[in-house]
């Protein structure tokens, strides 16, 4: 057939009339406003609205790309306004308290309400199903801990560390500028001053807005090492040295990988690279920024931790640590070896859950790659305790952590403190509309637009975030008192439970292994993980041949 007989077809047959519905409502209604607007002069005022539908209806009939926009013109585009509607109508009307993803409602209300400072009691029992193999809890005890203090911190920093720190257990995990926009990394900044807990910077650089309020900082080293690389891209340690010395920097930390995107780099395209952003980068202006998926500092487990001893001497004694979202477990065994046979130890390690991620991902990378937090968790717990470690390396836990429950969970689980990134961006008033990689957030709080950011107005927000964490801790001490204990450090896997069906329960320490200290070295009773510390070769990160 032609072409002409094509559209002839298009127009006249196969339910003409409704596909082409606004095509001929447009057609009559631009003809009929000229043939008798010469009568009725108001009339002509229509073809503001007639001409318009018109015009679009014959783009789409003839346009190459779209085939919904070919068969229907001007009526498929309601399409795109559903598509566009659809997760805000989810949200605020279709989702249930419990239903959303990755936070619920109940979980963002409980949040919002702790910054503002309003009452967060909720009434007439629990939403949760506590018979659903989801479901899990805390054991209480008859005798309460009435004299657990108030506030507990943690001492970070081996014998080899001359400048230790005492970490929060709730504190402000990576997030970088460049992701955030400079209002909400100061307000961010200024809320850790205010409650005295750290803020991590994120690969992204320590920015003059992360030092403007002076807030305690700990300083995030990734592969692409900005704010601390020669011109090749290379770790440079004098420009390290340097920003490291700021008082402001209480602990600098080595990025191994991330729960959303483990083992993937990024680019940030030359265009966004702004005078600012490359100032902070240490990149130049209008240049495509390359953050690799590995480092070359380090190939070896036993470099990395020479690596990191080196970063401690270079900042002055101050505590040196690592991120990661597990993979193989081996790779974090070889770590531990690599420490042992050395004799160089690294002051504190971040696992962060394949749960966690504030920024854009690749999907298939968010979704089906890298450890959950609580196996991961798990496992570096058993690599620390079996070997002799835990308590003098510190461990904490990064994913998906919004309440206090959330902090004595993992507490259970081996983690000393917990990092929180979403949470904290609820607290500034995110509201999970899901366009943190377009530039376009609603509220300012990831976007580098001036006119959106000016909705953060940073010394109210600070005050939030402030908020947020002091009323979450008291949550975790109400616990620790619930529980009859007087620190988070005295949670135990037996003290967590979880239930497997509607009909039974375990205990953690029943469900997975939990070795003994030293058990490693003696000879660990599980078989996965005497497997995995076989195959930890401290030379290489390649799994050690049987």
């Amino acid at each position: 057939m032609t072409e002409r007989s094509v559209l002839t077809a298009a127009l006249t047959r196969d339910n003409a009339v409704s596909r082409n519905l606004l095509l001929l409502i447009g057609l009559v209604g631009t003809v009929g406003a000229l043939a008798i607007g010469w009568r009725y002069h108001w009339l002509l005022w229509t073809l503001l609205l007639f001409t318009p539908v018109l015009a679009l209806a014959l783009i789409d009939l003839v346009q190459p790309h779209h085939s919904l926009r070919r068969n229907y013109p001007a009526s498929a585009r309601f399409r795109w306004f559903f598509e566009w509607l659809r997760p805000f109508a989810r949200a605020y009307i279709v989702e249930s308290d419990l239903d959303g993803r990755p936070y619920s409602h109940d979980e963002r209300a409980l949040v919002y309400a702790r910054a503002k400072g309003e009452v967060d009691a909720h009434p007439f029992g629990t939403e949760l199903d506590v018979y659903s193999d989801e479901y899990e809890w805390l054991a209480h005890s008859i005798a309460p801990s009435r004299d657990a203090p108030r506030e507990t911190r943690v001492h970070v920093g081996t014998d080899q560390c001359s400048q230790p720190y005492q970490a929060a257990r709730l504190n402000i995990s990576a997030m970088s500028f460049g992701a955030l926009g400079a209002n909400a990394i100061e307000a961010l900044n200024l809320g850790a001053k205010i409650g005295n807990f750290y803020h991590d910077t994120g690969e992204g650089g320590l920015s003059p807005y992360h030092l403007k309020h002076g807030g305690d900082i700990v300083w995030e080293i990734g592969s692409g090492y900005f704010g601390c690389r020669d011109r090749q891209g290379h770790f440079d340690p004098g420009h390290f040295a340097d920003r490291a010395a700021h008082d402001a920097v209480k602990m600098t930390e080595i990025k191994l990988s991330q729960g959303a995107k483990p083992g993937h780099g990024g680019l940030l395209p030359g265009a966004k690279v702004t005078p600012e952003i490359a100032a902070t980068r240490d990149v130049p202006v209008g240049e495509d920024c390359l953050s690799p998926p590995g480092h070359s500092a380090f190939s070896t487990p036993i470099q990395l931790v020479e690596f990191a001893g080196r970063m401690r001497e270079l900042s002055g004694g101050k505590p040196v640590g690592i991120k990661l979202c597990v993979g193989y477990p081996h790779e974090l065994f070889a770590v531990i070896k690599a420490m042992m046979e050395t004799g160089i130890l690294i002051d504190f390690i971040v696992i962060d859950g394949a749960e966690g991620g504030t920024g854009a991902a690749p999907t298939e990378l968010s979704d089906r790659v890298g450890m959950p937090l609580r196996e991961g968790l798990m496992l570096a717990r058993n690599a620390l305790v079996g070997t002799n470690l835990k308590g003098k390396v510190r461990l904490a836990a990064s994913g998906k952590v919004s309440s206090g429950a959330g902090i004595a969970m993992n507490a259970a689980l081996g983690a000393d403190w917990c990092n929180a990134a979403r949470a904290f961006m609820f607290s500034l008033g995110c509201v999970q509309s899901m366009r943190c990689h377009t530039d376009t957030c609603p509220t300012g709080v990831a976007t580098q637009s001036a006119a959106r950011q000016r909705g953060l107005v940073i010394p109210e927000k600070a005050e939030r975030v402030a908020r947020f964490q002091r009323s979450t801790l008291s949550a975790l001490h109400d616990i620790v008192v619930a529980c009859g204990l007087h620190s988070p450090d005295e949670f135990t896997p037996d003290g967590l439970r979880q239930r497997i069906s509607a009909v039974e329960m375990r205990s953690m320490d029943e469900l997975y292994p939990f070795v003994e200290p030293g058990e490693l070295l003696d000879g660990v009773r599980d078989a996965r993980l005497a497997r995995w510390w076989t195959q930890a070769d401290p030379t290489s990160f390649r799994r050690r041949a049987p």
